[in-house]
């Protein structure tokens, strides 16, 4: 504890933010560039010494906070890097993406503004990558065994890095022509700049991770053939099957899923395509849905030049602090956040029609109508109670020449054939069913991530490759050393 008092006289200080007239016309990440460093030692010093440090808990990582900001307040990049890159295999993924539940189990959040962990995170993460101290680490001997792993996005990697440093010989299918799933085409460039994928897919490289784009297993190979050809298989595909909206005009054109809409804008910025064919340029935008998908949508289409862009969330406006009733510390307690991306559009004034920012609250989507061409033209709502029963004489409509829905993910996609070719059994909620070990009711698969927990947090998605990672190499080997950071049944701390 570099400075004992520095909880008491240090202020929180956040990774200060480009201006909003600057950042929404480009695409690069939205932090003023170099500003990170200069404040975070200082920041570094506001961690307390708590003796019962529920940061642990609330991080399904089980990442060390406590003795990296203590490195970092004196200065020792090397060894923080070296403490941070023994729980996570990504942090500049997790500094940049993860909203953070360890802040909310910081226990200087009792009563004042929690340390900066994530900002703390994402330095040590992007000084080890400046000063050479995140190196490949290929394996000293091959154990012999080979491993499949389908999939790409966090999980995927996670497990894919650990079982490679472990000795196995591991090959990535992703059906994409870009390794990363979700980080590639879901996350906008705004968000994270694909360069520190990239970075992390040559590291991989490196130590001896294969990888094999373009092939949907199910389709494009065959699971049983795939299953044959590797002692082991690990399914980490993530929950991409998204939700409907079932109301009256679904069907016009115009309405897509956001997960239509967010890869098109990505593959601008990867340099696939000169204009998105979905673009919201001059066009007034409606997305369904309050969550982070939504503000994405929200980002982008401030970018792309959108004559109004408005968010509907049904859930009613939280307020600015915790509810210690319903949501005692150390939990995750909804409240309201202000992204990027609302704060773009908050100072733009997107959607004069607003509640906070360009959200409307309590606002449930009715039926959308369109014009004589069938293209959608208005979406109607009304607002709700907390029970989701429509109130009477709140209905509207607001001007929709694009829809975006954003409403989240059930479960795996089956179109590709995977889990039918391979018979596995399934949850009740559309998830991959698995036992304690991570193990299916196939002999030699095993499921994580998204897939099988359900829709998550990136910091639990690669907490699930890294216990998925030990429980194969305890399959194949008979004994594993390396770290298993949770179960398939842990889930966040709650009331």
């Amino acid at each position: 504890m570099a400075d004992p008092k520095g909880f008491m006289t240090t202020p929180r200080q956040d990774w200060p933010r480009r201006p909003v007239e600057e950042r929404v016309k480009d695409w690069d990440e939205v932090y003023v560039p170099g500003a990170l460093l200069p404040i975070i030692s200082k920041q570094a010093d506001r961690c307390m010494d708590c003796g019962i440090p529920f940061c642990h808990d609330a991080c399904p990582l089980g990442n060390l906070i406590p003795e990296w900001n203590d490195l970092v307040s004196r200065e020792d990049w090397r060894a923080a890097a070296d403490r941070l890159h023994a729980t996570n295999n990504f942090p500049e993924f997790t500094g940049r993406l993860c909203p953070a539940p360890c802040e909310s189990g910081c226990v200087l959040a009792i009563n004042q503004p929690a340390v900066t962990i994530k900002n703390v995170e994402c330095a040590i993460a992007d000084r080890a990558w400046e000063e050479g101290f995140a190196p490949p680490r290929p394996p000293e001997r091959l154990s012999g065994k080979t491993v499949a792993v389908i999939g790409s996005g966090p999980t995927g990697l996670a497990a894919a890095q650990q079982l490679t440093r472990a000795g196995h010989t591991v090959a990535v299918y992703e059906k994409d022509d870009r390794i990363g799933g979700l980080m590639r085409y879901g996350i906008p460039e705004f968000k994270m700049e694909k360069h520190h994928l990239e970075r992390r897919i040559e590291q991989m490289q490196a130590e001896g991770t294969k990888f094999r784009t373009s092939t949907a297993v199910g389709r494009d190979i065959g699971a049983a053939e795939l299953r044959s050809r590797y002692d082991a298989v690990v399914i980490a595909t993530g929950a991409t099957a998204w939700r409907e909206l079932q109301v009256p005009g679904r069907e016009l054109d115009g309405i897509y899923q956001a997960m239509e809409y967010l890869p098109l804008a990505n593959r601008v910025c990867e340099g696939d395509l000169e204009t998105s064919p979905l673009s919201a340029a001059g066009k007034h935008v409606v997305i369904v849905g309050g969550g982070d998908t939504g503000a994405d949508c929200l980002g982008t289409a401030v970018r792309e030049g959108a004559a109004s862009v408005t968010q509907l969330d049904i859930y009613a406006q939280p307020g600015a602090e915790r509810d210690e009733d319903t949501e005692p510390w150390p939990t995750y307690p909804k409240i309201y956040r202000l992204s990027a991306a609302h704060e773009e559009a908050r100072d733009l004034q997107t959607a004069p029609a607003a509640d906070a920012d360009a959200r409307l609250f309590a606002a449930s989507t009715l039926r959308f109508t369109g014009d004589a061409d069938g293209h959608v033209r208005s979406l109607h709502l009304v607002e709700v109670d907390a029970q989701r029963r429509p109130l009477p004489d709140t209905g509207r409509s607001l001007p929709a020449d694009l829809v975006l829905l954003a409403l989240g993910f059930s479960g795996p996609d089956r179109e590709d054939g995977l889990i039918d070719q391979l018979g596995l059994e399934l949850q009740p909620r559309g998830t991959i069913a698995r036992d304690a070990g991570f193990a299916t009711n196939v002999p030699g698969v095993f499921a994580a991530g998204d897939a099988a927990r359900g829709q998550s947090l990136i910091v639990w998605a690669i907490a699930e490759g890294r216990a998925v990672a030990a429980a194969v190499d305890r399959c194949l080997t008979g004994s594993s050393r390396l770290p298993a950071p949770i179960s398939p049944y842990d889930r966040p701390m709650t009331v």
